[in-house]
């Protein structure tokens, strides 16, 4: 076998060496393509087979769109045959998924059998029993299967027993089905409930709806719609009640924000809003008869040219009838003597005069028929809401806040209560000890009805309904903020006038050292003074003496130090004279050190 291989390897290699270049690029060629004919086609055996979600083609144009709207709000991926109308899914478990999710949730009409993919399975090989109790099995399995992948199902068993006829029948069985689910979460709505159980009804033939047992895992019963009946009503009037609180909410809302944007947001802190509401539902039929138009109006003119007309005649008959002769008397049948009254008897042979006219005209009307369903309407809504006036803080003749004291409370309280009676308890007055005097200034009747304005507005006023809108002006208590504010200006007042003394206090500390400084520099001036007096008289003595010592011919004999001691002090005294106050401070150094 080796020899072989080596053989033809040879072989191979001797004829790829024999061949020309362009034989060689043509057989190159020849075996990519056959790589990639083999790469494409093992692809293609490997790609996942799809799963046709329905057997029926979707024909209608609205519920296609329906279903591929629902198909990629979950992320589903399908295919979509336009002309047949035939989805395809990934895999049969995303199928099932798919058709308990469209069928619970309304989507797919009664038209649309989802079982005819899940349970239309022909085998010819087994017998009628046989194929019936696999029937059956499937059945079971695959309504199990499809309850378990609905989002709100955790987990579900179905028991369903089909229809058996017997000879009698009291013998006979109808088709029955039992389920148990267990929710994620809470129970699901009846509207879901009874969707799941027309699933199982068109999963099994002949199977009705009070044969149709579906329980929780509770054991209660969730498919007793007549005995949920009454639970129904009252859901329904929560969901009215809702519905109404929701527009008095909105309402109110909307009349805040506006009144909200013309006062600040504390001056009104709430608006109430009440609806009274007529929730039931009422079908009339109504007609009514327009007037003709004959001159329609012109909307650029500011007057009305409108003209109309009740009817049009639409045919019109005229009758005049003028009858002159004797009075006819009736005598009855001839050769009978008549029975008439002597009334008739006297007027007998009495000629007389007749005349009738008489006019009908019919009219045509502009007739319009109306069917009317009321639906849940609103008969009243009243409004009422608070804005907030201003309180003034009363200020005395320097522009200060005027605080309640227990020096000024009596004449305070005699000079306010003249105005303001029971000035203590007066809600329009705060008089406290300790505090400002703050007088409250209500909004103006014209603002109120402005304001009353913008409210009906946004509540959509109805006179004619009995709407109401009250606007008050009342003052809100305001005693912590009031509290907090007075702290501040006496706390600020205190501020100051701490600030004012030690103003002070540095004022007179300037100017007692300013005072101090003048008068050590006087008493400095004046000891130098002094200093230089005795200085200029022991000097003026020295001179004297060796003068006098010069003039008796006496010889006066100094030494070096002696010399350089009165240079010294002459220059001294020269720097003195010129800068005397320099001279001082440096004495005065020199005596620190000394």
């Amino acid at each position: 076998m080796n020899d072989w291989l080596k053989n033809t390897v040879a072989k191979l290699k001797s004829l790829w060496a024999s061949w020309k270049p362009i034989q060689k690029v043509i057989a190159a060629g020849i075996l990519v393509a056959v790589i990639v004919v083999l790469v494409v086609v093992f692809r293609g055996s490997s790609k996942p087979t799809t799963v046709q979600l329905f057997r029926t083609p979707i024909t209608d144009e609205a519920k296609r769109d329906e279903i591929v709207t629902r198909l990629e709000q979950k992320n589903i991926d399908y295919t979509l045959n336009e002309t047949t109308g035939i989805f395809t899914v990934p895999d049969e478990r995303t199928a099932r998924r798919v058709r308990a999710d469209l069928t619970v949730e309304g989507i797919l009409a009664s038209s649309y059998n989802v079982w005819d993919v899940e349970l239309n399975v022909r085998d010819w090989t087994t017998t009628d029993f046989e194929r019936n109790e696999r029937q059956l099995q499937r059945v079971n399995n695959q309504v199990e299967q499809m309850l378990k992948s609905l989002d709100f199902v955790a987990d579900a068993t179905v028991i369903i027993n089909q229809k058996s006829d017997g000879l009698f029948t009291s013998q006979s069985r109808p088709a029955q089905a039992s389920i148990r689910l267990r929710f994620n979460g809470e129970t699901p709505e009846r509207r879901k409930i009874k969707a799941i159980q027309d699933l199982v009804i068109s999963a099994v033939p002949g199977l009705l709806e009070e044969n149709v047992t579906i329980l929780d895992n509770n054991g209660i019963h969730l498919n007793d719609f007549e005995g949920m009946a009454e639970l129904d009503a009252v859901e329904v009037v929560k969901k009215q009640q809702e519905y109404r609180m929701q527009l008095e909410a909105k309402l109110a809302a909307k009349a805040q924000n506006m009144l909200q944007s013309n006062f600040t947001t504390d001056r009104v802190r709430s608006v109430a809003v009440s609806v009274e509401m007529d929730m039931s539902k009422v079908t009339s039929e109504k007609t009514e008869y327009t007037p003709f138009v004959r001159t329609p109006d012109n909307p650029d003119t500011p007057y009305s040219e409108l003209e109309t007309v009740d009817g049009v005649p639409i045919s019109e008959q005229s009758v005049t009838k003028k009858w002159t002769g004797t009075g006819y008397n009736p005598e009855g049948p001839a050769g009978v003597e008549g029975q008439n009254p002597p009334v008739y008897s006297d007027m007998s042979n009495v000629i007389g005069e007749s005349k009738e006219e008489g006019t009908t005209r019919n009219y045509v009307y502009n007739t319009e028929k109306k069917n009317i369903e009321k639906a849940p309407s609103i008969d009243r809504i009243t409004a009422s809401a608070n804005i907030d006036g201003y309180w003034e803080k009363e200020l005395d003749g320097g522009n200060n806040p005027v605080f309640v004291t227990e020096k000024n409370f009596d004449s305070l309280k005699t000079k306010y209560e003249e105005k303001y009676p029971n000035v203590e308890d007066n809600d329009n007055i705060r008089f406290r000890l300790g505090h400002i005097v703050r007088v409250y200034k209500p909004v103006s009747d014209t603002i109120r009805d402005q304001a009353a304005s913008i409210v009906r507005d946004a509540i959509g006023y109805n006179r004619s309904r009995g709407d109401s809108v009250t606007i008050t002006s009342w003052p809100i208590p305001r005693e912590d903020d009031w509290n907090l504010e007075d702290e501040a200006i006496i706390k600020a007042q205190q501020t100051r006038k701490t600030i004012m003394l030690v103003l002070i206090g540095v004022v007179i500390i300037l100017i007692a050292f300013i005072v101090f400084r003048m008068i050590s520099r006087e008493l400095e001036r004046r000891r130098r003074l002094r200093e230089e007096e005795l200085l200029r008289q022991q000097q003026a003595a020295r001179e004297k003496a060796l003068w006098e010592a010069k003039q008796d011919g006496m010889e006066v004999t100094m030494s070096v130090e002696e010399r350089k001691r009165a240079e010294l002090q002459e220059n001294a005294i020269a720097m003195a004279k010129e800068h005397p106050e320099d001279v001082a401070m440096l004495i005065r150094t020199w005596m620190m050190e000394e």
